[in-house]
């Protein structure tokens, strides 16, 4: 299957075999023809720009929107992971705690059998 830019390829050459064919059998006279041609060419490159600036437009603004949901992604991808840190390093603390309780409670004992 064609891509768009072989597409675009034979559109153009297809333009331009038709437009041969139509100087060859043109009812029109020479200097008539070409005027014609000229203004035809001159309102397909106003188009052309036009559609240009437009497309350029849009990647613009689809550039922006990415960069905005890439940048709020990367920020709450921030916020999730410093919450999971907040909550892994009050789970340490907690055990630490556990630890020491458990500990002074083990020592105790011991403690009040030598006195």
């Amino acid at each position: 299957m064609a891509n768009s830019g072989d597409k675009f390829l034979y559109f153009l050459i297809g333009g331009f075999v038709g437009a041969s064919v139509a100087l060859l059998f043109a009812p029109k006279s020479g200097e008539e023809t070409r005027r014609y041609l000229e203004t035809k060419c001159r309102t397909g490159s106003d188009e052309f720009g036009s559609r240009m600036r437009s497309g350029r437009e849009y990647v613009t603004e689809r550039k922006e929107d990415i960069s905005h949901k890439i940048t709020d992604a990367i920020e709450k991808g921030r916020e999730t992971v410093g919450r999971q840190k907040e909550q892994i390093e009050s789970a340490i603390e907690a055990g630490k705690k556990a630890y020491q309780e458990e500990k002074s409670k083990l020592e105790e004992p011991a403690e009040e059998e030598t006195t």
